[in-house]
């Protein structure tokens, strides 16, 4: 038995250094990292509302009301009535027909290429689209061809010898992030659609960008001054700017029910847990009645952006409140890390998936943070 609890232990600690390390949010803009307190500006929690009171009264209230799971498909005996109202109220805030939930982000654009699997003769995918996107472009049953990132003039250049080759029922599937997550960048999707052959459609993977950009908040497309259309599919999560958790499909319909009847994931998925459906709607509210969340999230972005740039650091031009720093080797990357800390910061040094392959800083703004917490890390970065 000894030996058992001995090889496990050896097994998990293993495993354990493949992942980042441990951190425990301790309130809405600070983390405890080996027992410090440090002001936190990383993750994807935009308006800090997983630790917003609201959200977390309806969480509670969800759980004591409604349980926590309905362990069945929506399908079978799981169509809880609490769906269909979080479903009606992300169609109204996003401007659609309907919406139809999934029980995560990445799962969201997994249900619609199934859904669609068929239909499109050739997908055309950002080189640097997130994964979820190039899981999805698998699963449509035909030929897939990567184009470089953001690029309009080469994607143009790829339909065009795809439909002179093709015939006129040729159809294509152009898959990109609407806000890319690496480097706050939106996708240049007003160009997509006004340069791209009319049988092209777009899969916008929206999760960065739902609740942050747009007037109200609808995301990159809004951002960008485009209406919801049938060319453009839009995928949300509810785990990033709204804090809580599950996936949605705000679109028509028609895409609702071919989802429904078509997807094996939504067909034989459990839904997201029901206090999380409840948060969710409390978390909808939030940024649906208050404009200043999206406000003070843009200034407290701006004003760390621009002084960056006034420094002299590469910063772009995107809209998101995602600061990417591009060490150029392993002192420069070990000396930042001490400046942060030194700060009182946590230095959020990542390797992950699709990223730059040696890692680098993502650095996130979010409305909460205080002008002392800017001003520090502005300080942290700008040190000599």
């Amino acid at each position: 038995m000894n030996a058992t609890r001995s090889r496990t232990t050896s097994a998990n600690s293993s495993s354990a250094s493949d992942l980042a390390e441990p951190l425990q949010q301790i309130d809405r803009t600070h983390v405890l990292h080996r027992g410090r307190k440090l002001i936190y500006f990383a993750g994807c929690d935009y308006f800090r509302l997983a630790s917003h009171p609201d959200v977390l009264r309806a969480v509670h209230t969800g759980l004591d009301e409604l349980g926590l799971n309905v362990a069945a498909s929506r399908k079978t005996t799981g169509n809880h009535p609490i769906y269909g109202e979080l479903e009606s109220s992300l169609a109204r805030f996003f401007g659609t027909e309907s919406a139809l939930l999934v029980s995560n982000g990445y799962a969201t654009n997994l249900a619609v290429a199934q859904a669609l699997a068929g239909e499109f003769t050739h997908a055309l995918v950002d080189e640097r689209a997130h994964g979820s996107l190039m899981d999805a472009a698998s699963a449509l049953g035909c030929p897939v061809v990567s184009f470089p990132h953001r690029d309009v003039n080469a994607a143009e250049k790829i339909a065009q010898k795809l439909l002179r080759r093709g015939s006129a029922k040729s159809k294509y599937l152009l898959i990109t992030d609407g806000l890319f997550s690496h480097s706050g960048e939106t996708a240049p999707l007003d160009e997509y659609l006004r340069r791209l052959p009319s049988n092209v459609t777009l899969l916008v993977d929206d999760a960065h960008a739902a609740g942050i950009l747009g007037k109200q908040g609808r995301g990159s497309a809004e951002h960008l001054g485009l209406e919801p259309q049938p060319r453009l599919i839009q995928t949300i999560t509810l785990s990033k700017a709204f804090g809580t958790y599950g996936g949605a499909i705000p679109g028509t319909t028609a895409l609702r029910r071919k989802i429904i009847q078509r997807s094996r994931l939504f067909v034989g998925n459990t839904p997201l847990p029901l206090p999380l459906a409840a948060g969710g709607l409390a978390a909808l509210k939030l940024v649906e009645a208050d404009a200043k969340l999206r406000r003070r999230l843009h200034f407290n972005s701006s004003y760390v952006k621009a002084a960056l740039r006034e420094a002299g650091f590469p910063i772009n031009d995107g809209p998101g409140p995602i600061i990417p720093i591009h060490p150029r080797h392993s002192q420069q990357i070990a000396r930042l890390k001490t400046k942060l800390l030194k700060a009182g910061i946590h230095p959020p040094y990542i390797n992950y998936l699709g990223g730059p392959k040696d890692g680098y800083f993502r650095l996130v703004i979010s409305s909460e943070h205080t002008a002392a917490d800017l001003d520090a890390l502005v300080g942290a970065l700008t040190a000599k």
